[in-house]
């Protein structure tokens, strides 16, 4: 599901009955036309998911002078956290209702640096695997020509809600 959203975004917490009704891939995709709220560090880091199918999520962001690190560039936290989203949201759109999941561990290898310069970043996470318990995806982090800037996996913890 991809779209471009015209309205403006709300920011909160899902409330915990609403994530027990809802799989996996219809949480993320009401994420995506903002039927549900997104996180309110997407609203600190300005990042949206733009696109969510099953095993696969984008979340796009455009970096800023709000991001930098003291040496003048975008510090890393903001790849990995644009990473740790996209990837941990490919996991959660293949689980029921009734499951979640969480992040158990994540690791990211930046391959150049960020500029606010560089224009819009696309951060696409891709399920490797899912199952009853585990599950792990992979994510790339791109600028608008489609050079890669970071990579990462993760493994994540899916459970009973």
């Amino acid at each position: 599901m991809s779209t471009n959203v015209s309205m403006e975004r709300r920011y909160g917490v899902v409330s915990a009955d609403e994530r027990r009704a809802l799989g996996g891939l219809e949480f993320v995709q009401r994420l995506v036309t903002g039927a549900l709220p997104l996180n309110t560090v997407a609203r600190t880091l300005g990042y949206n998911i733009a696109e969510a199918t099953e095993g696969r999520v984008v979340v796009t962001a455009d970096p800023s002078g709000d991001h930098l690190n003291p040496a003048g560039t975008v510090h890393g936290g903001f790849a990995a956290t644009l990473l740790d989203t996209c990837m941990g949201l490919a996991v959660l759109t293949t689980i029921g209702k009734g499951f979640s999941s969480t992040t158990l561990e994540f690791k990211i290898s930046l391959l150049r640096s960020m500029t606010p310069e560089m224009g819009p970043t696309r951060a696409e996470g891709v399920i490797l695997t899912s199952g009853r318990r585990i599950g792990t995806a992979e994510g790339r982090l791109t600028d608008g020509q489609g050079r890669l800037f970071a990579h990462g996996t993760t493994t994540c913890l899916i459970f009973d809600r």
